[in-house]
This record gives C-alpha cells, structure tokens and sequence, in this order.
C-alpha cells in the first residue's frame, strides 16, 4: 500500500507516470469515469479550502466514487483521542483519505496507523498535489521538464516552496528561490533537494536577490506572503519586507519569455500585481484546473486502478 505524503518519496518514474495520466485523463475524462465505483474518500480540513476541496471532491464523483468532507473543528482528534485510534477507525469505513492537516507530524501520525491510502492535501512543511499539478501544466505548456528553469521568489519558508524544491530537482527542473534572508526554505528540505539535484542533472539555487533568481526563467511563481497562521500583528511587517519581491511587470522584464504560476489565492497588489496576474504570460487557471486532473490520477494510482 502507498501513500501520497511528500514528493520526496516519490520517484522521477512515477512522477512523471502520473504527469502522463493526469494528462490523458484530461483528454478523455469519460474512460476513467467508473474506475472508482463503490469506493469512499474522506476528505479532512482543519483549515478553510476551496481549491483542494472542490477539486477532490469532483475528481472523486468523476471517478464514479463518493466523497465525505469533516471539519477537524468538529472532531476530537489530539483533545479526547489520539491520531493512531482515528486513523485505525476511519480506515474501517472508508477507502482512501486526503488529510489537509497544519501539522506535519500528526499527518504522519495519522499515516503511520493508517490501513487506507493517505493523501498530504497540504501542511506546514509541504503541498505536494499543488506541485504535482504544477509540473503536469508545465509539461503541457512547454512540452518538457528537464532543463527548464523555475524561479520562486517571495516566502522561501512555506509549504509550497518545499515542494517546489523536491519536484523540479527530481524532475531535472532547475530552481531558483529568490527571498529574503529570513525567510529561507527549511534547511533539511534545501539539502535533500541539492542531492536530488544531482542525481537528477538539475540545479538549486537560492538568493536573496528577486532579479538575479529569476533572470532567464522560463516559470516565474509565487505565493501567498500571509499563510493562515500568520499572526494579524506581523501582517505589516512581513508585507515590507516581502515587497521587493513583488511579481510586477519590471521584475518579468528579467525574464521576457517566461510563463507565470501562482497556487492561488493571490492577494492582487501584494504578491503579484493585477498587470502580471492578468496578463498572457499568466497559466493560473490552467494551473488550478490541473489539480483536478493530477489529483484525479493519483486517486486511481493509490487504489492501483
């Protein structure tokens, strides 16, 4: 039995095996619309989501599956009962979950007592789904991976960038983080993300400079600065020290060619401005709709379908 925790665990084969199934479900949906018949996902969030949500949900009725959504809020999990005993009994009732849980290590938990597949819908330390995503569009908008050349510039320290840092070092995708200095990627991520690299034939790379990270690109991506537990107070503070890192027309300048990514949701005139966002070197849409697909493929690959 396999689970969907970190792109880490994931080989460059099977990463692009579901690359290429994501995008042949695409094409032709309705071949792929019974494979998940009778079978049961949870879904479970302890924090507010749209995209993740929906997407699995519709990718789960479009598999001709069925799908439970529970808030954590609801739940007693880590008050009156621990990870192991939830995860042993959810594992009785249904068929595969997706956990969209803040901490790591009670994913982990979770995963360790599971008897059903485990999908991380997003963590602290990861979004894997996102980036998986993320590389099928790449793929479909420039008809490869390896010797690309993506440029992440803003939050180095978030969820998003981690997973960035594993996929396109595996992928033979060379990164470039560019972010302020106190917001550099986890240290132990950036490690194992430089030896990917070298099995790989890619390269990461990491600066404080935004025009020196990006120049060249061919993938221009940023995030959210204020992720959902930062506290209101540091709001300000972060969005100064964030702002020479804005995705603006004068930093894509840097790179003329190059196509922009953003996981959504933006927050237009922070991050990236409506100029960018807006503009015909932007794939955000495609991107989100992607989640749907690759998602919809790591389904079937986890219920060995």
């Amino acid at each position: 039995m396999k689970h969907f925790l970190s792109l880490a665990n994931l080989s460059s084969k099977e990463m692009h095996m579901l690359i290429n199934k994501g995008i042949a479900i695409k094409k032709g949906h309705s071949k792929f619309s019974n494979k998940l018949r009778g079978k049961t996902l949870i879904l479970l969030f302890d924090e507010p989501s749209l995209r993740t949500r929906i997407s699995f949900e519709a990718g789960m009725l479009q598999l001709g599956g069925h799908a439970i959504t529970y808030h954590l809020s609801e739940s007693t999990i880590g008050k009156k009962e621990a990870p192991k005993d939830f995860a042993h009994v959810i594992s009785r009732y249904v068929d595969l979950m997706m956990a969209r849980i803040y901490n790591h290590e009670t994913l982990v938990e979770i995963t360790k007592n599971s008897k059903i597949p485990v999908i991380n819908g997003m963590t602290n330390l990861e979004h894997p789904c996102q980036v998986l995503a993320d590389l099928m569009t790449m793929y479909e908008k420039k008809g490869k991976l390896k010797g690309l050349k993506l440029a992440y510039v803003g939050d180095g320290l978030n969820n998003t960038t981690h997973s960035l840092l594993y996929g396109c070092s595996k992928s033979g995708v060379d990164v470039s983080v560019g972010c302020p200095k106190q917001m550099m990627p986890d240290s132990k991520v950036l490690a194992k993300a430089k030896e990917f690299a070298k099995t790989h034939g890619s390269k990461v790379h990491v600066t404080a400079s935004a025009s020196e990270a990006v120049s060249g690109a061919d993938i221009i991506y940023t995030d959210s600065w204020m992720s959902y537990h930062v506290p209101h107070n540091q709001e300000k503070s972060r969005r100064k020290i964030l702002m020479p890192y804005q995705v603006n027309r004068q930093l894509m300048k840097h790179a003329p060619k190059a196509l922009f990514m953003h996981c959504l949701p933006a927050k237009r005139g922070a991050e990236v401005t409506d100029g960018v966002i807006d503009s015909k070197a932007s794939i955000v849409y495609d991107q989100a709709e992607n989640r749907l697909h690759a998602q919809k493929a790591l389904m079937l690959w986890l219920m060995k379908k």
